[in-house]
């Protein structure tokens, strides 16, 4: 039976007293430097862990975070979520946290859910995902100051809490701005309904850009629901019309993916981008806008540390409270 690494075990190790451990682990600065490798080297080779439970006792937090997995749709978009999730695990286990993960239906549920984990967990903070304007999750953690960050802005009050976002506009305006390098000067565009904070930044992106090579954007602007079957119809409509678009940017592969069956099926010559390059824009060789989600996700964790060594509310967080990062745009062969 292997036996327990200890503290102890660490201290004999390295010859020297399990206060002078604690303090590598938990102050090194104020040990000295050959102590510290010693120490360390000694750690390393015995391959101890600190306690999670002593660590809880010091710190006085859980180190467990709670981020929610969003319904899935088409089994498109669903992916980029993963991805955030996959970075923000890895992320928060870096900086010694673990994550809990919950499922809810619509904003109402969620706050339910809040409250029963509440209840239920000694959790340090939540991570919330797909902010809108008037956002009700936001305001009600707020209001009974629990702890959080957001992957996705605060559209009402851009410093009303720590966020991290991906600029949406910047996204569209580079796929845009691609298009029109290649000579294309009818692009329309198909996004969700007015109204909801990432689609209009998107929309935003890629009217600004067309406005910018003085064309009207206003004819070849559709909005529906997100999906395949959605996308489709939009581009039908788009290729109906008497001078169609020679190029479409879209808010999103789900929507990509409906356009390029539209125009496969038309036998049209219409260049189709994507947002998000999914694995789908991957393997039908779709241009699409990349979000930086492993970086997306360091910095919501990165955020978090802030507001708990602040003292646990979004007022009181150290250093930057916002962070906007930029997309790339992945050009591929059929845009």
């Amino acid at each position: 039976m292997t036996q327990k690494v200890t503290i102890a075990t660490v201290a004999r190790r390295a010859g020297v007293s399990r206060q002078t451990v604690s303090n590598v682990i938990h102050s090194p600065e104020i040990v000295r430097e050959e102590t510290r490798e010693r120490v360390r080297e000694a750690i390393s080779t015995l391959g101890y862990r600190a306690s999670q439970a002593a660590r809880q006792m010091r710190t006085g937090r859980s180190q467990l975070i709670a981020v929610r997995i969003e319904p899935t749709r088409d089994g498109i978009n669903g992916s980029v979520l993963d991805r955030f999730l996959h970075g923000l695990t890895e992320a928060a286990g870096e900086a010694g946290y673990r994550v809990m993960l919950y499922t809810a239906e619509d904003p109402a549920t969620e706050i339910a859910t809040y409250d029963d984990l509440l209840g239920a967990y000694d959790l340090d903070a939540f991570v919330l995902t797909g902010t809108d304007h008037g956002d009700i999750r936001t305001a009600w953690l707020a209001e009974r100051k629990v702890p959080f960050v957001t992957f996705g802005r605060s559209w009402d009050a851009p410093e009303r809490y720590p966020w991290v976002d991906v600029d949406g506009a910047a996204g569209t305006a580079a796929a845009t701005t691609h298009l029109v390098t290649l000579g294309h000067q009818r692009i329309a565009f198909i996004g969700w309904p007015a109204g909801s904070g990432v689609g209009d930044n998107r929309r935003a992106g890629w009217a600004s850009t067309v406005r910018a090579t003085g064309a009207d954007p206003t004819e070849l602007d559709r909005e529906t629901a997100d999906g395949i079957t959605q996308g489709e119809a939009m581009a039908h409509q788009l290729l109906d019309l008497s001078e169609p678009p020679t190029a479409v940017v879209c808010a999103s592969d789900s929507l990509a993916l409906g356009a390029v069956q539209a125009v496969r099926a038309r036998g049209a010559s219409v260049a189709v981008t994507g947002f998000d390059d999914t694995p789908v824009a991957q393997a039908i060789g779709l241009t699409s806008v990349s979000q930086p989600l492993a970086q997306a996700a360091a910095s919501c964790v990165d955020l978090l540390a802030g507001v708990l060594d602040g003292g646990g509310s979004p007022d009181d967080a150290t250093g930057p409270a916002q962070v906007l990062l930029t997309p790339s745009l992945v050009i591929r062969h059929s845009g």
